[in-house]
């Protein structure tokens, strides 16, 4: 059986050399598409920066902008995520469980961790992430392609390995690691030295680690040969050239251990069986790239020999003379007998090369699903419903890509996410919460009548305690006076809710935790978002005053919902409030004076 250094070393080498076969005619070196992505995506030639005669040759990125749309178009904001309620008792804690989650995300940066995953997917179709708990925190990372060495047909049923780079001291900060195996390794790295004195590598600064994981034989960890179950695992090792022999390394094993979970997990826009490495916008425009290029460097070469000047003669005796001192141009060329010295015409003409060239960069925008109204304005006469028209034709495959996008977020979260979430509600924290006018109603119709019984239930303790006895017909008065009173005191759209259970955990413990990505549509056009509002309000305006009728409210909602600019749910503040009555249940409002805030 094979140690792990090995296993490493294979995989290393397999990454570096390995061609796949898709089909017939379709092959893939995935570590050459990756290479190859980071080089045209950072305006890179892969044959060097300068042509033949050591002259820089230009190249016009077209892949970058490209990433740039594909990542606006796909982006997912972590308010987008919310808890969906499954029933009518649902609702309230299926809220609650949405602020709770939204106050986590904000507290632990998560909306980074969904804008590195947008831009990774964009430029390179797919993406792996890392999601671990360490020292009571869920970190998530979105891993570069550049460190990692995965297999590239089946990503989780093979190891996935972590090339990463530490300091000395960074070493020995990790607990986790074997402080005696990191002092050998450390002792490993002095300089090595020839008979004579000279050095033969430098000492770096940085110590190459690689990071296991994936289920692989019990003896592993345990060194039984009969202990073959898999088990999911985690190894660090490092390695270092023998003094002795180079071509040879020893095993630094830094950590092994078990691993509740894979923490490692691949995501893709458009996922294609057989693949690891499915490519993004970058890959799209592989070869369009290349023609732009070299339309460009056509154009520069007749360009630069524009900016030459050539004369033309009978006279023998100025072949081959210079009329500038040491510049390059007034070469001198012979012509027919007895003819004047001209100067010849070098106008370029590059408009074919030109034309030839942003036909290249539109087919490079069709390749990627990119309409010309999503890089720049419409051009003088387009109707503004053509307009429109582009714009949602194009986006409807971005749509598709959000979608793809949700699915996964749903895995995560399913996966990774709620469970340890669900292990932090154990406490009795506020939510502090700016709400929008309809979450308003919906905690405010909920909650208030519960803390103006709450109310008035203590004043009739305090009535009785202090000897008094309170008046049963004052009841409705003071139920009146302290939901006013509780109103006055909610001024602006903050609020702070306590759990009513003792604890979070308890008062979410019978809730399914349905998650939803609730896509607010970004990238829409603001304009037609405004008609649709305008239009919506100048209905509501002609009923004047009558409430809908069951049809009419059908029909009116499913215009809203098609249209994805409002809600129906949210017309509902509309609504007459209903007076305070019992103590409803569930969460209660902390009344505290208030944050004033804009509506």
């Amino acid at each position: 059986m094979k140690t792990i250094g090995e296993l490493v070393k294979i995989a290393e080498s397999n990454d570096r050399n390995g061609e796949i076969t898709i089909s017939r005619y379709v092959k893939q070196n995935m570590r050459a598409e990756i290479d190859r992505t980071e080089a045209y995506y950072n305006s890179q030639f892969l044959s060097g920066d300068t042509d033949a005669d050591g002259r820089p040759k230009p190249f016009v990125n077209i892949c970058y902008p490209a990433v740039n749309i594909w990542y606006r178009a796909t982006d997912i904001d972590s308010k987008n995520l919310v808890i969906r309620a499954r029933n009518e008792k649902q609702v309230i804690p299926a809220l609650l469980a949405t602020f709770l989650l939204q106050q986590w995300m904000n507290s632990e940066n998560f909306g980074q961790f969904l804008n590195d995953w947008g831009h990774a997917l964009a430029k390179h179709g797919s993406a792996v992430i890392e999601i671990v708990e360490k020292e009571g925190k869920l970190i998530c990372r979105v891993q570069d392609w550049n460190n990692l060495i995965v297999d590239p047909i089946d990503f989780d049923a093979n190891i996935k390995i972590k090339r990463l780079s530490f300091t000395p001291a960074q070493l020995k900060r990790n607990k986790s690691y074997d402080k005696k195996m990191v002092q050998d390794l450390l002792e490993n790295l002095e300089v090595r030295e020839t008979a004579d004195g000279q050095k033969k590598d430098n000492k770096a600064d940085y110590i190459q680690v690689y990071e296991i994981h994936g289920e692989l034989p019990l003896v592993y960890l345990t060194g039984k040969e009969d202990d073959e179950e898999y088990v999911q695992q985690m190894h660090v090792l490092s390695f270092q050239a023998k003094k002795e022999n180079p071509n040879e390394y020893d095993e630094f094993c830094l950590f092994s251990g078990r691993e509740k979970q894979d923490p490692l997990m691949i995501t893709h826009l458009i996922k294609n069986e057989g693949q690891t490495y499915v490519g993004g916008a970058v890959k799209n425009l592989f070869g369009l790239q290349w023609q732009v290029n070299d339309d460009e460097k056509m154009i520069r070469d007749q360009m630069l020999l524009a900016s030459k000047i050539f004369f033309q003669g009978s006279d023998e005796a100025m072949a081959g003379a210079n009329f500038f001192s040491n510049v390059d141009n007034g070469e001198y060329l012979l012509h027919k007998p007895n003819e004047p010295m001209t100067r010849v015409s070098t106008s370029p003409d590059i408009a074919a090369l030109q034309n030839h060239q942003g036909s290249v960069k539109q087919h490079a925008n069709t390749v990627n699903g990119i309409a010309d109204a999503m890089i720049s304005q419409a051009k003088s006469g387009t109707a503004w419903r053509q307009t429109q028209a582009e714009l949602q034709e194009a986006h409807s495959l971005f749509e598709l890509f959000v979608e793809t996008k949700g699915l996964y977020l749903k895995q995560i979260f399913k996966e990774y996410v709620l469970p340890y979430f669900k292990k932090q509600l154990d406490n009795d924290e506020a939510i502090y919460k700016i709400l929008e006018a309809h979450e308003i109603k919906q905690i405010d119709d909920r909650y208030l009548p519960a803390e103006t019984t709450r109310r008035v239930n203590q004043k009739k303790k305090d009535t009785i305690l202090s000897g008094n006895i309170y008046d049963p017909a004052m009841e409705q008065q003071d139920m009146a006076e302290m939901g006013s009173q509780i109103e006055k005191e909610l001024i602006g759209n903050q609020r702070f809710i306590k759990p009513s259970k003792g604890s979070w955990k308890e008062e979410l413990k019978d809730l399914d935790w349905d998650l939803e990505l609730d896509v607010t549509g970004e990238s829409q056009d603001v304009q037609a978002q405004m008609a649709t509002l305008n239009t919506a309000l100048t209905f509501l305006l002609g009923l004047q005053g009558r409430p809908m009728n069951d049809d009419e409210k059908l029909v009116f909602g499913e215009l809203l919902m098609a249209s994805g600019t409002l809600s129906p749910l949210k017309l509902s503040v509309n609504q007459s409030k209903p007076q305070p009555a019992m103590a409803v249940g569930g969460g209660q409002p902390m009344v505290q004076q208030p944050v004033n805030q804009l509506a």
